[in-house]
């Protein structure tokens, strides 16, 4: 199975670091935040990868030409770049990769988030349900402290990083059957809006709900915490 990798967005929430680089170019550990997630996908025997490139695509072009797979598992990898355009969106990158993607089932990701996720399982829902497109649903990370308030304005409870477990969100990691290209209209059309809508209305999106670790890289603050992580040698994303 084919696996894409959505890395040609501006990254501008992450300015610090990708007025220089494409966010997937973000180094955690020393390494480009792609490179750990190519790795969650190759510890599952997915190794055929395509790089959806637009912003300062040729330093992702130079890096994967270079010396990048210093994992075994990624020693046995593929991947190819492709430049998808700079203003494209989401969906339309996924357009231009059409005929590269062969009429055949394809995962999903973006360039710019890590997670424990079950790469196996997912795929096992996937088949199993019959549906055209997958989710993997996730829990928000915790961003602010909360506050359990009286009518006198006490503060009955105060929790630092409360985690929601009612409410569930995009987690990327998708897996799509090729139909889904046909809900997507054109180059200027978000994954996110129109096709996963018009998808879960006509009960074609099914959630494979992970409840373990998921982090987005969106901040300077999340690239400090995931460096911390890894630091501390127990990232939960590394799974090989």
């Amino acid at each position: 199975m084919k696996t894409v990798i959505l890395a040609g967005g501006f990254g501008t929430r992450l300015s610090e670091e990708t007025i220089k680089i494409p966010k997937p170019m973000v180094e955690v550990g020393g390494r480009p935040i792609i490179w750990h997630i190519l790795n969650i996908y190759a510890a599952h025997e997915l190794n055929d990868f395509y790089i959806a490139c637009g912003y300062k695509s040729e330093i992702l072009e130079d890096y994967f030409r270079g010396e990048w797979a210093a994992a075994d598992n990624l020693a046995r990898s593929r991947v190819t770049c492709v430049d998808t355009g700079l203003e494209t969106m989401t969906g339309g990158r996924l357009l231009r990769l059409r005929e590269q993607l062969g009429g055949q089932a394809f995962a999903v990701t973006y360039g710019d988030g890590v997670g424990d996720v079950d790469i196996a399982g997912l795929l096992e829902f996937h088949r199993g349900h019959g549906k055209l497109a997958t989710v993997t649903a996730v829990h928000p990370p915790p961003r602010f402290g909360a506050l359990d308030l009286d009518a006198d304005d006490r503060v009955r409870v105060f929790a630092e990083k409360p985690l929601s477990e009612s409410g569930w969100i995009n987690g990327g990691f998708f897996v799509f059957e090729p139909g889904v290209l046909d809900y997507i209209d054109d180059e200027s059309t978000p994954l996110e809006l129109a096709p996963l809508s018009r998808l879960a209305a006509d009960g074609e999106l099914m959630a494979f709900r992970h409840h373990g670790f998921w982090k987005p890289m969106d901040t300077l603050r999340e690239k400090n915490e995931l460096n911390a992580l890894w630091e501390s040698g127990e990232a939960p994303w590394k799974m090989w």
